[in-house]
């Protein structure tokens, strides 16, 4: 489904990625490691086609990305979703509003087909009886699955979820994990899932793949992952402060 062929991305003098390679099989979730800046929140803004490559290309179901005109980026962005790390909710906008908002801006349904479809969502993420509510009056928790909900509201085909799990509790966060394998289970999606959150790595993935200085430096299975010896992933994996992974991150 996702191809990404030797793209490489430089921000000034920092070279983010580096001739990177990667698939993602179709009906797959593959979890996507690596330290805080490492790129990875940039690799997922190349696949969606907000960030062009410097070289290399991405390829999405046979298309290469950064060559969609207008009209073309607008029907593949209706089978692409994006979970951004803050939900990134519109707070001027109810519940109903921000799940809504894709199909009220570019699709032809009418306002009673865009409230079902709404409802439907929320239903899939156990949301019920919330489509008034405004963002403030929502938990962290909460606002994570209404912004999995606007996800879902324009039935894609693949899910691109940015730190799904970061900043909730451990409870939260292991609710969203469930979730996420739902989803995938009932919908039968193509996801890719950034973290650095290992345990839900574990949980979540067919299988996992690190980013380290520009490059997919390793992938395999959970167990895999879990009982690698090579010591650049063991270290991040385990959490240890000293091996060879010492280079400050510089973005």
């Amino acid at each position: 489904m996702i191809e990404i062929k030797g793209i490489s991305k430089r921000f000034n003098d920092y070279l983010v990625l580096d001739s990177l390679d990667l698939k993602v099989e179709t009906g797959e979730t593959k979890v996507i490691i690596g330290r805080s800046g490492c790129g990875k929140s940039v690799l997922l803004k190349h696949i969606v086609g907000l960030l062009q490559p410097d070289s290399g290309s991405v390829l999405v179901d046979g298309q290469d990305v950064s060559k969609l005109d207008d009209k073309k980026m607008s029907q593949f962005h209706m089978k692409i979703a994006m979970v951004f790390q803050g939900g990134a909710l519109f707070d001027s906008l109810s519940v109903w509003e921000n799940v809504g908002f894709v199909l009220r801006e570019y699709s032809t349904l009418k306002e009673k087909e865009i409230r079902e479809r709404v409802k439907e969502s929320l239903s899939l993420v156990n949301m019920y009886n919330v489509e008034d509510k405004m963002p403030a009056e929502l938990s962290g928790g909460m606002k994570k699955r209404v912004a999995l909900a606007r996800a879902l509201c324009i039935r894609p085909q693949i899910i691109l979820y940015d730190e799904p799990t970061t900043g909730v509790d451990p409870i939260t966060a292991d609710a969203i994990n469930v979730l996420i394998d739902d989803l995938h289970d009932k919908l039968k999606v193509t996801s890719i899932v950034v973290t650095h959150d290992m345990r839900s790595a574990y949980k979540v993935a067919d299988k996992i793949a690190m980013l380290y200085q520009g490059k997919i430096i390793a992938q395999g299975t959970p167990d895999e992952i879990r009982y690698t010896h090579d010591s650049v992933v063991r270290q991040f994996i385990t959490g240890a402060a000293y091996g060879p992974i010492t280079t400050p991150v510089g973005i």
